[in-house]
């Protein structure tokens, strides 16, 4: 792998020697990485003890996780002040999971962006994407600044919004695959996901703060500031490419490409079903269903639903940490689905309460669950994807992520017809069945894959 830049290429940093050294058994990507970075005195050898933040130590990811910590803390800001507007505005659970569903319309187009992130810069695509996301914010500020929004202004933004987050995930995972060493990969993940469950903390916090005692306007001015700030953060993140030589077709058979790739590889094929089943079935609750909850079990307002985000949120940041911190399990694979199978059991509790007393604890509890699964899965997915099909992998397990929105609106709809504790617990019910079934289907998911598989 090849940085683009000015830089000589004879200047090997730590960030690329510790690549060279962690990667040498992975011969299947065949390349080396060389940074722009100036090199430093120490080297992160492969079978080196790992500090809980190790990954700091590369430059680039230092960058990347505050360029992503920007953008996601706009986002859940974003996230749930719509949500509330909506639930608000016009009274229908319905229409919140609708906004939801919204917010992952990029999805589909996901396979797209992943071709092109093999084919371009990705750092230069993932700042051009949250430059989009920034507009779009300014967009609808303008419109409250004017007093000109109305509800369907709110799907319009949340649809284009969409388009930008669906991107933006495949980007920001193949770029720290493609700049952490392989030895750091679960010390990296857990810290970066660190990102999402802040946001969900400041965001929630500083939203509902913001639209309750300033109203819409101010709340949109400080989620456009975030964005730019991502931005900003962005520019000082690597870019790497392969220095193999490869011969570009064109986008729908390099697509293709991808998909029998991962068709072939007997462990990016369950990972994609589990990916799409916990999107569909599990997810669903804490993200974009959560205001309904707030109101309709609880009795609570906008500051009640931010406290339960917040609440939520530390139990998957203290999640999140402990695996950057603690968990090195050679076998991620297996921690996955034991943690998966908790996950689903705390939701069918906490469909059952609607004391706070219970509740706030069993969404810490779920917080931190959906931090081990989610980052176990992570790491096994970026351990043996090629670098060359890096990108199309991400951009196709996008697709995957489109069980959230079908399952927010079908979610919504059993809501209004049933009920919340029938609509959670239904979910979770269902998601335990999969998982069974999955295991007797694909039983190294528990077994472990082996060497070969793992490339």
């Amino acid at each position: 792998m090849v940085a683009d830049g000015s830089g000589s290429s004879n200047e090997q940093t730590d960030d690329s020697r510790a690549q060279d050294s962690s990667q040498s058994a992975a011969t299947s990507s065949g390349s080396s990485a060389v940074s722009t970075e100036r090199p430093t005195q120490t080297t992160q050898e492969p079978n080196a003890k790992i500090t809980p933040f190790a990954a700091f130590r590369i430059r680039s990811f230092r960058f990347q996780w505050a360029a992503d910590s920007m953008m996601t803390w706009g986002s859940e800001m974003e996230t749930l002040i719509l949500g509330w507007y909506i639930l608000v505005a016009t009274d229908s659970p319905f229409l919140v999971g609708i906004l939801g569903a919204l917010r992952f319309s990029g999805t589909l187009t996901a396979p797209i962006v992943g071709v092109l992130a093999d084919r371009v810069s990705r750092k230069i695509m993932l700042i051009a994407l949250r430059g989009g996301a920034g507009a779009a914010a300014l967009a609808l500020l303008i419109l409250v600044a004017t007093d000109l929004l109305v509800p369907w202004h709110i799907f319009v933004i949340a649809g284009f919004s969409g388009l930008v987050r669906a991107s933006d995930n495949v980007l920001r995972q193949s770029l720290i695959a493609d700049t952490v060493p392989r030895n750091l990969l679960m010390n990296a993940s857990g810290l970066a996901r660190t990102t999402q469950d802040t946001a969900r903390i400041v965001g929630a916090l500083l939203g509902a703060t913001l639209l309750s005692k300033l109203g819409l306007g101010w709340a949109y001015v400080g989620v456009t500031a975030f964005y730019v700030f991502s931005v900003l953060f962005g520019l000082g993140i690597a870019t790497i490419r392969s220095s193999t030589p490869v011969k570009h077709v064109n986008p729908v058979t390099e697509m293709k490409q991808g998909i029998r790739y991962m068709i072939d590889s007997p462990v990016i094929q369950p990972l994609m079903f589990l990916a799409f089943l916990v999107n569909a079935t599990a997810f669903p609750l804490t993200n974009g269903l959560l205001p309904v909850v707030a109101r309709d079990v609880y009795g609570g307002d906008e500051n009640g639903l931010a406290q339960m985000v917040a609440v939520f949120a530390v139990g998957a940041l203290v999640g999140s940490l402990i695996m950057a911190a603690v968990v090195q399990s050679r076998r991620p694979e297996r921690f996955m689905m034991l943690t998966m199978v908790v996950w689903y059991i705390l939701l069918i509790a906490f469909a059952q309460t609607d004391s706070n007393a219970v509740g706030l604890p069993l969404l810490a509890l779920i917080g931190a669950s959906i931090s081990f699964c989610m980052i176990s899965m992570s790491v096994v997915l970026m351990t043996f994807t090629k670098f060359e099909m890096r990108g199309r992998v991400m951009g196709i397990r996008m697709l995957a992520v489109y069980g959230l929105p079908m399952g927010l609106v079908i979610g919504g709809w059993l809501i209004e017809e049933f009920g919340v504790p029938v609509a959670i617990t239904g979910y979770a019910v269902g998601g335990l069945v999969a998982v069974v079934l999955s295991v007797l289907k694909w039983p190294k998911l528990v077994t472990g894959f082996s060497a070969e598989e793992r490339g």
